[in-house]
């Protein structure tokens, strides 16, 4: 894997690229419009300035990961890309568009089409591409430059050629650590977190306890990194919330119910980090 398209460039997806950059990859990032790919170039520079300044990285991989970079809205500058991941949002028919846009434009035959998606099932967005065989889940976690775990998912018909390139890939060239997961909503981790989320959302609404207890108590009592509220604010509610709508359309179990506080803060444009508030306020002072 030399040359890497990303597709997206928020949150997720610029993280992913700089990634990939940092690891002397060549990389094209694509956005739908030229304010979004200026502000994910500008997102992509701020991380690694912060990057520079707290000496994670040297002053000469800063210039080279700046150098490994192409942005475009251009579909065909990725015609010869040996992997694509996309990272849009999490609307099912914009995925879907996405990869029939990108399986039209790949000229290599060996080519992999990838998705960040955390809770789309891998086989759905496979059907809509000609190369089912080569599309696979990769499923990184923010903040993608520091965290190293990554979700490797199978669609029904993803060959073992893939997922052993894509493996690879993620351990030998981005230095993360993968793990493999069902292709099913959520996938390994989250199955697991959402349930947990949504309970600390329930002590809230129902005035139980305080947002700051409930993440003292788990940070102090089961040595979490941090509470579950906290870690809503930065995966994002309205995320949040789609994932455990996803979740509890395939598998219809009450836990996965979201509550409607969750509904009303989303519905308010209170996302979390950002959009500066949340659970907690991320105003900037």
């Amino acid at each position: 894997m030399k040359n890497i398209g990303v597709i997206g460039c928020g949150l997720m997806g610029a993280g992913i690229a700089e990634v990939c950059a940092r690891h002397a990859l060549r990389v094209t990032v694509i956005e739908r419009d030229g304010p979004s790919l200026a502000a994910g170039e500008e997102r992509i520079r701020k991380s690694l300035d912060r990057a520079l300044t707290s000496k994670k990285i040297e002053q000469s991989d800063y210039y080279s990961a700046l150098g490994n970079l192409t942005f475009s809205l251009d579909y065909d500058s990725l015609a010869q890309a040996d992997l694509v991941i996309e990272a849009v949002a999490e609307v099912e028919e914009l995925k879907f568009e996405v990869f029939r846009n990108v399986d039209a434009v790949l000229e290599k035959d060996d080519a992999i089409l990838a998705s960040n998606t955390s809770s789309i099932q891998i086989s759905r967005l496979a059907g809509v591409t000609k190369r089912p065989e080569r599309v696979v889940g990769l499923h990184f976690f923010n903040p993608v430059p520091v965290l190293r775990l990554v979700e490797i998912i199978a669609g029904e018909l993803t060959s073992e050629e893939t997922l052993s390139r894509v493996r690879t890939f993620a351990t030998d060239q981005l230095d993360k650590k993968p793990i493999l997961a069902p292709d099913r909503a959520g996938f390994v981790v989250n199955f697991l977190l959402i349930p947990y989320l949504l309970s600390a959302i329930r002590l809230v609404e129902a005035h139980l306890a305080t947002a700051e207890d409930i993440d003292t108590g788990m940070v102090e009592g089961c040595a979490h990194p941090m509470g579950p509220l906290a870690l809503t604010d930065l995966i994002g509610l309205d995320t949040t919330l789609f994932i455990a709508d996803t979740l509890y359309e395939d598998l219809q179990e009450p836990q996965l119910v979201a509550p409607q506080l969750l509904r009303d803060m989303v519905a308010a444009g209170e996302l979390g980090r950002k959009s500066g508030q949340g659970f907690f306020s991320y105003a900037k002072k």
